[in-house]
């Protein structure tokens, strides 16, 4: 069903379950779901966020400045990517890490044409810094991606199996939604993404599906056209 996808990680999923640091099961367990994908045929490229080491937002009001801040953020999302590419290529799969500003010799310079060439030979693609540009989250720069590279679906990996009315982990009266379009989402204040993101995937008619990552077998089973997670689309 879908032979591109952006997958969207949060820096907080490669901390484990502390969310903080790097945790190498989990790296190792996203690296083996990844890599079994690619080695099928699937073509992935990832974003990845940076809040396990630092969220620059969440820093305003402790000393630091937005804009310092969010840079701190970018290169958060860097070192996630560094060690996740090492995870997949212990796999056998060729992964390269570029970054939205030049990094050089550390990773290379994002140009979109570049990453679609490691896609089409069979590689994962790891796009970190963001945007480039602070006040933009990684969801945002997730949806731009998506977008440059002709993704046929943006893939948000979370803990949970989708979105729900409420936080299931909080209320155990949570519906989840089977599928529900991006007015619905917005109207009803469901935070999928945040509404930058949300626009770029309505305007570039960029579905999004959100799942949990963390079962074992889901990408797959997603990317194979199977019904996991839930489907949100323009």
């Amino acid at each position: 069903m879908y032979k591109r996808v952006l997958l969207k990680l949060s820096g907080e999923s490669l901390g484990g379950p502390a969310g903080k640091g790097l945790d190498t099961a989990w790296l190792e367990k996203y690296a083996q779901e990844i890599a079994t994908a690619a080695k099928a045929g699937m073509q992935i490229a990832i974003v990845n966020g940076g809040g396990n080491i630092f969220r620059g937002l969440q820093g305003v009001g402790k000393g630091f400045d937005r804009v310092d801040g969010d840079k701190m953020g970018m290169l958060a999302t860097v070192i996630n990517a560094l060690a996740l590419k090492m995870f997949i290529q212990a796999e056998g799969v060729e992964a390269v890490v570029f970054t939205s500003t030049p990094m050089e010799p550390h990773a290379k310079y994002y140009m979109r044409d570049d990453a679609v060439a490691v896609l089409e030979r069979g590689g994962v693609a790891l796009i970190a810094g963001g945007t480039g540009n602070p006040f933009f989250t990684t969801d945002s720069g997730a949806a731009l991606r998506a977008l440059e590279i002709g993704a046929d679906a943006l893939l948000k990996g979370t803990r949970v199996d989708g979105v729900y009315t409420a936080d299931p982990e909080k209320d155990p009266s949570a519906v989840k939604y089977e599928e529900l379009s991006f007015d619905e989402a917005i109207s009803k204040h469901l935070k999928v993404m945040d509404q930058t993101a949300y626009a770029l995937c309505a305007d570039g008619k960029m579905p999004v599906i959100v799942f949990d990552m963390n079962a074992t077998g889901n990408l797959t089973r997603l990317l194979n056209g199977e019904k996991v997670g839930t489907l949100v689309h323009p």
